[in-house]
């Protein structure tokens, strides 16, 4: 028996790095996962990885920031496993520059990944969500639901070169605040998990200085020079970045049956070093 048992997650951003990991907990506790990734290859894989461990779950491709994904994304859950319980919004990716280079694009591409995506998948689930908890209530309680919200700790205390990825994730724990105001008649909590530094794709060390991911046409270079990551490690107090796996733990945390009654708060998963 799983503590997930019966419940239905989607997980944004899961084909690959910590959304897999979030999706693969999700699955192993129980839960019938709705995985995505803007490419099929690596949303079909996490799909795969559930299933051989026995798991449940079905692939949402395409890109968050899509104007009709946030519908689309709630629909797989309804269409596939017949409700929601679980939102979690992980779907993300940096494009960073100081404030004077930064263009119009990379601004709004990234409030639009990180802020925009999760305000229309909320939107978009609202009505299932209040349907379900009012035919809920009426047959005697409804069940308490969960909304994981992905914040870091550059959008508590900023960080140089990232003003559109701060501000972003600034913005992401005020949505979570109003929404827990919002959705506590619903008996949903919402809560944010911030994170430090993680091992990814997107800071590791890169192979070479041409290191890069292309988003939708964009060329974006990811990656840490390997002396600056040692250094930014050193920082933290348990000395080491954390894994992806520790990264979903965290989000786990806020979706299990002892966080029933704690809402609008945010969580550092930062191995000690905060802000």
């Amino acid at each position: 028996m799983g503590t997930l048992d019966g419940k239905v997650a989607v997980v944004s951003g899961s084909g690959r790095g910590i959304g897999r990991e979030i999706a693969l907990k999700l699955a192993a506790q129980g839960a019938r996962v709705v995985v995505n990734d803007l490419d099929a290859v690596p949303a079909k894989e996490t799909v795969s990885a559930i299933e051989a461990t026995g798991g449940t779950a079905v692939a949402c491709v395409g890109s968050v920031t899509d104007a009709d994904f946030g519908e689309r994304f709630v629909q797989t859950a309804v269409d596939n496993f017949g409700g929601l319980d679980i939102i979690v919004n992980n779907a993300g990716y940096t494009w960073d520059s100081v404030i004077q280079k930064m263009t119009d694009e990379q601004w709004d591409a990234i409030l639009d990944v990180h802020l925009k995506a999760p305000f229309r998948i909320l939107r978009a689930a609202q009505p299932v969500i209040s349907a379900r908890a009012k035919q809920e209530a009426a047959n005697g309680g409804a069940p308490c639901r969960k909304v994981v919200n992905i914040s870091s700790l550059a959008g508590l205390g900023g960080n140089p070169g990232q003003a559109n990825y701060a501000a972003a994730k600034a913005g992401v724990t005020g949505l979570t605040r109003t929404l827990a105001k919002e959705w506590g008649r619903y008996n949903v909590t919402v809560n944010t998990v911030a994170f430090g530094l993680i091992r990814t794709r997107l800071t590791e060390a890169p192979a070479g200085a041409d290191a890069a991911i292309d988003i939708q046409g964009n060329r974006i270079k990811v990656g840490v020079n390997t002396d600056l990551l040692s250094a930014m490690e050193r920082t933290i107090p348990l000395g080491r970045a954390g894994t992806p796996a520790e990264a979903a733990g965290a989000v786990y945390l806020f979706c299990t049956p002892e966080s029933d009654y704690v809402s609008g708060q945010t969580l550092v998963c930062g191995g000690g070093f905060n802000m």
